[in-house]
């Protein structure tokens, strides 16, 4: 029988709204049952769910390590689709475990932005004790537009100086990769048409078409090799992409390609836009917006209209987002820190704590389980010494899929 444990919420923020007085009890590493009065319980405190980091390289750029031995960025090619960034993790980097301390159990790893397509996008349980356990869901891939891919010309593979030439290059490689579709299916449906022939002439029975069959479509499918599939992935808006952008007109070019391509994105960053019009644009079509890193130096040209204050104008457009730390650039424990230009900006705090859990959630597609405080979602909570927003907040217990984590503020072995 699964063990049995109650939590009393003091104040639960559950994901959507702020509650008081509520019991939530788990059975294994799920939530059983929510009770709107106090039961007999084990932990109390106030209560949210747990926080989710919807874009960072934690684990790759590591605690104690020189930055060149940093493994965000690979430097061989300009599209790397298949660079698993779960391979360059190290589950020992004192980061992950601090990630723990503050309730931040999960975060989606990709490769940095030096490459148009650098690889992969993984969430993973910064809790797992090494790669094993870690892998939480494969999310989709990693691209990235604007600066960071067109200064890195002193690296390997084909590296063009100007957004023009990398647009370029980019636009080549999707319209390649259809084209050998095309051809690969005009093939296929010759070589059909030719089977339907030889299956009138020598009456074939059904099963021996379908057989036949089966062989041609395999023989068309070895036309592409792991790294097609990959755009072919992206290019049919099977898996979602990433995308790295800053300024607003890249942002805006952004939105032309997911219209000529029918791509399945988020735009990640958006630290230069600075009118909500462009907030606005993405909502229109559809573009959900990963936000940030709040709170960093904006070193390059890029970010000259970085502003705290723009979380206000995002904010006042109505468009969706959710909230990254882009570790190390904030690092992760500052997740719930950059809520603080929200507030300022009049988010209300049930609002702006949903950003970090349920909004999250609903980014990368773990909803289903993860976000909230509801029966059937996965127990991994979040209890806390006073409200999570207070600046001397500090959790005293961390539960993750109905395991102990922390107990009174320790690290449970």
């Amino acid at each position: 029988m699964a063990k049995r444990t109650i939590v009393f919420a003091e104040s639960l923020y559950d994901g959507r709204t702020l509650q008081q007085g509520v019991s939530v009890v788990v059975e294994g590493d799920t939530i059983v049952d929510v009770v709107s009065r106090k039961l007999k319980a084990s932990v109390n405190g106030v209560v949210t769910p747990a926080f989710i980091d919807a874009h960072s390289h934690i684990g790759m750029a590591r605690y104690g390590e020189p930055g060149a031995e940093d493994e965000v960025n690979d430097r061989t090619d300009s599209f790397l689709p298949l660079s698993d960034p779960l391979n360059s993790v190290y589950f020992d980097d004192a980061a992950l475990a601090e990630a723990v301390d503050f309730g931040v159990l999960y975060s989606c790893i990709v490769p940095g932005s030096g490459n148009l397509l650098g690889g992969k996008a993984m969430v993973i349980r910064t809790f797992a004790p090494d790669r094993r356990t870690a892998l939480y869901k494969d999310y989709g891939y990693k691209m990235a537009l604007g600066y960071n891919p067109r200064s890195a010309t002193d690296w390997k593979g084909t590296r063009p100086n100007t957004r023009m030439a990398v647009y370029g290059m980019l636009e080549k490689r999707f319209d390649q990769v259809l084209h050998k579709q095309a051809k690969a299916d005009l093939a296929l449906a010759k070589r059909r048409r030719e089977l339907d022939e030889k299956a009138r002439e020598k009456q074939l029975t059904a099963a021996a078409v379908a057989a036949e069959t089966a062989l041609l479509e395999q023989e068309a499918a070895l036309e592409f090799d792991s790294e097609d599939r990959a755009f072919l992935e992206i290019l049919i808006g099977k898996r979602p992409v990433k995308v790295h952008v800053h300024k607003e007109d890249d942002v805006i070019y952004l939105i032309g390609l997911v219209q000529k391509y029918g791509l399945k994105i988020t735009a990640d960053h958006l630290g230069d836009v600075h009118r909500a019009e462009i907030f606005a644009e993405l909502a229109k079509h559809d573009i959900p917006i990963v936000y940030g890193p709040l709170g960093s130096f904006p070193y390059k040209v890029e970010l000259k209209h970085d502003d705290y204050r723009n979380a206000g104008v995002l904010l006042a457009s109505g468009a969706p987002f959710g909230l990254m730390t882009d570790h190390p650039v904030i690092m992760t424990p500052m997740l719930r820190d950059s809520l603080k230009y929200f507030l300022i900006a009049g988010m209300k705090p049930e609002e702006a704590l949903g950003v970090i859990t349920l909004r999250n959630a609903r980014l990368l597609g773990l909803e289903a389980r993860l976000g909230s405080v509801e029966v059937g979602k996965l127990a991994s909570l979040v209890v806390w010494d006073r409200d999570p927003l207070h600046l001397a907040a500090f959790p005293h217990t961390v539960m993750a899929e109905g395991r102990l984590l922390r107990r009174d503020g320790k690290r449970v072995p």
